[in-house]
């Protein structure tokens, strides 16, 4: 499937800010909310450099929209560059986020599977970029990689 320029250049950007992560020694992983069509936030994994369990990249895109009407979120794209986790799944979900676009796909394809469910649109782009950006987090950073997916990952053998 062709994805269009602008949704090439917002990935572009999720890129960047998990680039950005990587730099700070956290796991390579963005982010970003655009609403009808206009960049709102961006956000990368921090989770390490904060120590903070919850500062995954979705998570901070979504905090970094601040305060919003629930009418704004469903009108809204959320872009990624992996998929997302159970708990990122869960705040797409209680926010009604119609549409998620993916730059790779992992192994945790529990979260798009439970996006589908309930009707959000899940397209994966196969970014050769997301993919190298994983493929570097799974051979330089697989214990804060274990960090990061909590029981999730370790269930999943990682």
């Amino acid at each position: 499937m062709e994805h269009t320029k602008f949704e090439s250049s917002m990935l572009q950007i999720a890129i960047e800010e998990a680039e950005a992560s990587f730099l700070e020694g956290g796991l390579p992983i963005g982010s970003v909310l655009v609403h009808r069509g206009k960049l709102v936030s961006r956000g990368r994994n921090l989770r390490a450099q904060t120590g903070s369990t919850l500062h995954h990249a979705e998570m901070t895109a979504l905090a970094n929209a601040g305060r919003q009407p629930p009418e704004f979120y469903r009108e809204t794209v959320l872009y990624t560059t992996l998929s997302p986790c159970p708990m990122c799944t869960g705040a797409m979900i209680l926010y009604g986020i119609p549409k998620v676009v993916i730059g790779t796909p992992t192994v945790r394809e529990w979260g798009e599977d439970r996006l589908r469910e309930l009707g959000v649109e899940v397209v994966h782009t196969r970014s050769e970029a997301c993919a190298e950006l994983l493929s570097r987090m799974i051979t330089q950073q697989r214990e804060l990689i274990r960090e990061d997916g909590g029981n999730f990952f370790a269930q999943a053998g990682v």
